[in-house]
């Protein structure tokens, strides 16, 4: 098979396992450093040992892509699609067939590890109908967050781009800051399709001040998604976090009345609402975005588990906004 598929498939299985950065930084840097050889070129540098003692190629990345050349299924990827031969949770199957995209997900311009492009791809190759790319706003710094100017670019850059059977959708996951204004020019959200609005510091805030915050985000004319909306986690790298405290009934209304979707967010580490908020957002009359908050091509396919927690509790499939065609999904963006 071709190494730079092969190198960029593996990449996609570690990614989607949730394994170190570094190690899945190493294929993607290996692929990054063949792909400008021709097949002739590639083959005679890895039966010299010039690649070998290339920068940037390890003993796996070599051994990947000695592999490939010789025309074999790399033994390192025939194990990861063995071990990933399963969806991430067969729970919610049905719901997630029923899913034409993704409304989150960040690339390198904020704390996204690939270029659009390779998010567009993984978008493609998971059958997606639309992905939006919603990098951070200014306010998150540690996160790099795009200023006017760099949003502006990132907008001409997707404009630029073929993506071929992906609509990528325009987008920011936008700060909801202390005083409930949103992080970002009214004019540039306007230019958006989407807008996820969330609350990323601060959040031990006390009851009444995080629900003033969250109810004047959710009231902007621009916000179509109230990301991952208590900020709790409760697995991974980063530790654990409770959940922020707000009157959710009060949010939940707003969110209804303001046609915000109310976000299902598929990171394992986060699975943000809890259950009972997410049926109490139901009760409300909220829509729903499954969304997958990927910052990498493999957690793209986090959907499985957004899926499986709105079945189990009872969300039915028209609810969900990720589960219109786009033309449907556009009307409703537009709050028209």
């Amino acid at each position: 098979m071709d190494a730079v598929d092969a190198l960029t498939e593996i990449a996609f299985w570690l990614e989607r396992d949730l394994a170190p950065s570094f190690k899945v930084k190493a294929f993607r840097t290996a692929a990054a450093i063949i792909a400008p050889l021709d097949p002739g070129e590639l083959a005679d540098r890895v039966a010299d040992g010039r690649l070998k003692r290339t920068k940037g190629i390890g003993d796996r990345t070599f051994q990947v892509i000695s592999q490939a050349v010789a025309g074999e299924v790399p033994d390192y990827l025939a194990d990861l699609r063995a071990k990933n031969m399963e969806p991430l949770d067969a729970a919610g199957a049905e719901l997630r067939a029923q899913l034409w995209g993704d409304l989150h997900a960040h690339t390198e311009w904020s704390d996204g590890t690939t270029p659009i492009e390779a998010m567009a791809a993984a978008a493609a190759l998971l059958g997606r109908e639309y992905q939006a790319i919603t990098d951070h706003s200014p306010n998150l710094t540690v996160a790099n967050g795009l200023s006017p100017e760099r949003l502006t670019e990132q907008l001409e850059a997707i404009a630029a781009l073929d993506t071929g059977s992906v609509t990528l959708l325009t987008g920011i996951e936008v700060d909801i800051l202390e005083d409930g204004a949103l992080d970002q020019t009214p004019e540039l959200l306007d230019r958006l399709d989407v807008v996820v609005a969330s609350v990323h510091s601060k959040l031990r805030a006390d009851r009444r001040t995080m629900t003033a915050r969250m109810l004047g985000g959710i009231r902007s004319p621009q916000t179509n998604v109230l990301g991952h909306c208590t900020g709790r986690l409760v697995q991974g790298s980063r530790g654990t976090r409770p959940p922020s405290e707000f009157d959710a009934e009060a949010v939940f209304a707003a969110c209804a009345e303001n046609q915000v979707a109310v976000e299902i967010n598929s990171r394992p580490e986060r699975q943000d609402p809890p259950d009972d908020l997410i049926r109490l957002a139901l009760d409300a009359g909220c829509l729903f975005s499954i969304d997958t908050d990927a910052h990498a091509p493999g957690q793209l396919d986090f959907l499985s588990y957004g899926a499986a927690r709105a079945a189990a509790n009872g969300v039915p499939a028209d609810r969900i906004v990720t589960t219109w065609p786009l033309e449907r999904l556009r009307d409703w963006l537009r709050k028209s």
